[in-house]
């Protein structure tokens, strides 16, 4: 798979602190003490590093990890998972999304999360592997994440999961609470809510592979996390008390962007790294 880019930039990440945090733009400039001209400059993309760590002081950023981002210096070293792991990245309008399959090499049992804008890719690898699609999760029902959920649930007969607290439009969908426990033959799939980004956001932490594993939809990516108006507050918390906590070889598997790691995200991602 080509390198995937980073979903956000360092100025994504500053406007997504600064409308969670509700603050204007004439407040961060007097609070940070800086002109109005410099701070438009740096959220219009423009690079000025004394500038930008001033910012991120006062957005609850860390400092060199949004410098990093700004520079482009820094790219998630990839986790290798030598079988029983796929992600899909396909497009979706103007961006990419991500989906996954997970499968136990033992009973050929597989999971899906999310499908992405197509499905195409994974059913081959379904057939290549001849695999049994036994479970389709949905980390969230953003049109990008369940664009071809119909066709995937269709041609495969697997049952389609989500949130009790999201809205999910699809005939015999199932519902889960918090920490539900699944198992695809010898892996093991427990249920985290990571809501925020929207009501029902569910991390997947799924262990039995060659890494622990978090599907998190849009809770997290490489250097950000998905943007929240009106919930931010509540997605930084679960993300703090759900996602940090756990191992810290667990690899992240964001609905955009990379692949990542949560060592790495606590040392390079300006919302976790201080």
């Amino acid at each position: 798979m080509p390198r995937i880019p980073i979903e956000d930039n360092f100025s994504d990440v500053i406007n997504k602190a600064q409308r969670g945090l509700k603050i204007t733009d004439e407040q961060l400039a007097s609070r940070a003490e800086v002109s109005a001209a410099d701070l438009a400059a740096v959220k219009g993309g423009k690079v000025i590093d004394p500038i930008i760590r001033r910012v991120a002081r006062h957005l609850r950023l860390g400092p060199e990890a949004l410098a990093a981002l700004a520079h482009k210096a820094w790219y998630p070293e990839q986790p290798d998972f030598p079988r029983g792991f796929a992600m899909f990245n396909t497009t979706f309008e103007d961006m990419t999304v991500n989906s996954y399959l997970i499968w136990d090499k033992h009973s050929q049992h597989a999971a899906a999360f999310d499908t992405g804008a197509s499905c195409e890719v994974m059913l081959d690898i379904l057939h290549t592997e001849r695999l049994l699609l036994r479970s389709i999760f949905i980390t969230h029902t953003h049109d990008d994440h369940i664009a071809d959920l119909t066709r995937l649930a269709a041609e495969t007969k697997a049952e389609v999961w989500a949130s009790e607290l999201e809205p999910v439009n699809h005939p015999g969908a199932k519902t889960f609470k918090e920490n539900a426990h699944f198992h695809i033959g010898e892996l093991a799939v427990k249920t985290l809510f990571t809501w925020g980004h929207s009501h029902g956001m569910t991390t997947f932490y799924v262990t039995g592979l060659s890494w622990p594993l978090a599907i998190c939809g849009d809770s997290i990516f490489a250097s950000s996390m998905g943007g929240s108006p009106t919930n931010f507050a509540d997605q930084y918390r679960n993300n703090k008390e759900k996602l940090l906590t756990l191992p810290k070889d667990t690899v992240i598997a964001p609905g955009h962007g990379p692949l990542t790691t949560l060592a790495q995200e606590k040392q390079h991602n300006p919302f976790f790294a201080r």
